[in-house]
Protein backbone atom coordinates (compact mmCIF):
# COMPACT_ATOMS: atom_id res chain seq x y z
CA UNK A 1 0.00 0.00 0.00
CA UNK A 2 1.38 3.31 -0.84
CA UNK A 3 -0.05 6.39 0.39
CA UNK A 4 0.17 9.78 -1.08
CA UNK A 5 -0.62 13.64 -0.19
CA UNK A 6 -0.20 16.43 -2.63
CA UNK A 7 0.21 19.96 -1.58
CA UNK A 8 1.01 23.22 -2.96
CA UNK A 9 -1.84 24.39 -4.92
CA UNK A 10 -3.70 27.82 -4.94
CA UNK A 11 -4.58 30.67 -6.52
CA UNK A 12 -2.23 32.27 -8.43
CA UNK A 13 -2.07 34.86 -11.17
CA UNK A 14 -1.80 34.26 -15.18
CA UNK A 15 1.98 33.84 -16.24
CA UNK A 16 2.42 33.36 -12.47
CA UNK A 17 3.91 29.66 -11.07
CA UNK A 18 3.21 27.35 -8.70
CA UNK A 19 5.14 24.08 -7.37
CA UNK A 20 3.31 20.91 -6.41
CA UNK A 21 4.73 18.17 -4.20
CA UNK A 22 3.43 14.76 -3.99
CA UNK A 23 4.85 12.90 -0.48
CA UNK A 24 4.37 9.13 -0.48
CA UNK A 25 4.35 6.73 2.56
CA UNK A 26 4.25 3.51 2.53
CA UNK A 27 5.55 0.45 0.23
CA UNK A 28 8.60 1.33 -1.86
CA UNK A 29 7.66 4.49 -3.90
CA UNK A 30 10.82 4.37 -6.00
CA UNK A 31 10.26 1.37 -7.70
CA UNK A 32 7.09 3.02 -9.16
CA UNK A 33 6.54 5.46 -11.93
CA UNK A 34 4.51 8.61 -10.97
CA UNK A 35 2.15 10.35 -12.90
CA UNK A 36 0.07 13.90 -12.78
CA UNK A 37 -3.08 14.34 -13.55
CA UNK A 38 -5.73 17.24 -13.55
CA UNK A 39 -9.52 17.23 -13.62
CA UNK A 40 -11.52 20.67 -14.37
CA UNK A 41 -14.99 20.78 -13.32
CA UNK A 42 -17.31 18.62 -15.92
CA UNK A 43 -14.00 17.11 -17.32
CA UNK A 44 -12.84 13.80 -16.95
CA UNK A 45 -9.14 13.57 -15.66
CA UNK A 46 -6.29 13.97 -17.69
CA UNK A 47 -2.96 13.16 -18.36
CA UNK A 48 -0.22 16.18 -17.36
CA UNK A 49 3.34 14.53 -16.82
CA UNK A 50 4.94 11.20 -15.91
CA UNK A 51 8.52 9.95 -14.43
CA UNK A 52 10.33 7.05 -14.65
CA UNK A 53 11.46 5.32 -10.90
CA UNK A 54 14.70 6.81 -11.59
CA UNK A 55 13.53 10.00 -12.66
CA UNK A 56 15.42 9.79 -15.98
CA UNK A 57 12.26 9.19 -18.15
CA UNK A 58 9.91 12.21 -18.41
CA UNK A 59 6.38 12.66 -20.41
CA UNK A 60 4.53 15.76 -21.27
CA UNK A 61 0.90 16.42 -22.19
CA UNK A 62 1.61 18.96 -25.37
CA UNK A 63 -0.61 21.53 -23.47
CA UNK A 64 2.22 21.99 -20.97
CA UNK A 65 5.16 21.21 -22.36
CA UNK A 66 7.82 23.75 -22.05
CA UNK A 67 6.33 25.10 -18.64
CA UNK A 68 5.80 22.57 -16.30
CA UNK A 69 8.44 20.15 -15.41
CA UNK A 70 8.03 17.05 -13.21
CA UNK A 71 10.73 15.46 -10.97
CA UNK A 72 11.20 13.23 -7.78
CA UNK A 73 13.55 13.16 -4.99
CA UNK A 74 13.42 9.52 -3.97
CA UNK A 75 15.32 9.93 -0.98
CA UNK A 76 12.36 12.28 0.34
CA UNK A 77 9.89 10.04 -1.84
CA UNK A 78 8.94 13.09 -2.97
CA UNK A 79 7.56 14.20 -6.40
CA UNK A 80 7.17 17.68 -7.79
CA UNK A 81 5.24 19.57 -10.49
CA UNK A 82 6.73 22.97 -11.42
CA UNK A 83 3.91 24.92 -12.96
CA UNK A 84 5.56 27.89 -14.58
CA UNK A 85 3.64 30.61 -17.30
CA UNK A 86 0.47 29.62 -15.90
CA UNK A 87 -3.16 29.68 -18.02
CA UNK A 88 -6.63 29.96 -16.65
CA UNK A 89 -6.91 26.81 -18.31
CA UNK A 90 -4.36 25.23 -16.21
CA UNK A 91 -7.61 25.69 -13.55
CA UNK A 92 -8.20 22.18 -11.66
CA UNK A 93 -7.79 20.04 -9.41
CA UNK A 94 -4.19 18.16 -9.48
CA UNK A 95 -3.53 14.14 -8.52
CA UNK A 96 -0.68 12.35 -8.19
CA UNK A 97 -0.79 8.48 -8.77
CA UNK A 98 1.29 5.89 -8.71
CA UNK A 99 1.51 2.21 -9.40
CA UNK A 100 2.99 -0.80 -11.75
CA UNK A 101 2.06 0.86 -15.35
CA UNK A 102 2.48 0.59 -18.63
CA UNK A 103 0.92 3.41 -20.31
CA UNK A 104 1.97 6.26 -18.20
CA UNK A 105 -0.35 8.93 -19.68
CA UNK A 106 -3.59 6.21 -18.65
CA UNK A 107 -4.78 6.94 -15.04
CA UNK A 108 -6.95 3.64 -15.21
CA UNK A 109 -3.55 2.37 -14.76
CA UNK A 110 -2.48 3.81 -11.45
CA UNK A 111 -3.16 2.23 -8.31
CA UNK A 112 -2.83 4.72 -5.79
CA UNK A 113 -4.02 8.59 -5.61
CA UNK A 114 -4.08 11.18 -3.64
CA UNK A 115 -6.44 13.55 -2.20
CA UNK A 116 -5.69 16.31 -4.94
CA UNK A 117 -4.73 20.29 -4.41
CA UNK A 118 -6.51 22.42 -6.42
CA UNK A 119 -5.00 25.00 -8.45
CA UNK A 120 -6.98 28.17 -9.85
CA UNK A 121 -5.38 30.54 -12.39
CA UNK A 122 -7.06 34.00 -12.66
CA UNK A 123 -7.24 35.81 -15.72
Amino acid sequence: QVQLVESGGGLVQTGGSLRLSCAASGRTFTSYAVGWFRQAPGKGREFVATTSTSGGIKYYADSVKGRFTISRDNAKNTVYLQMNSLKPEDTAVYYCATGVVYDRRNPNEYDYWGQGTQVTVSS
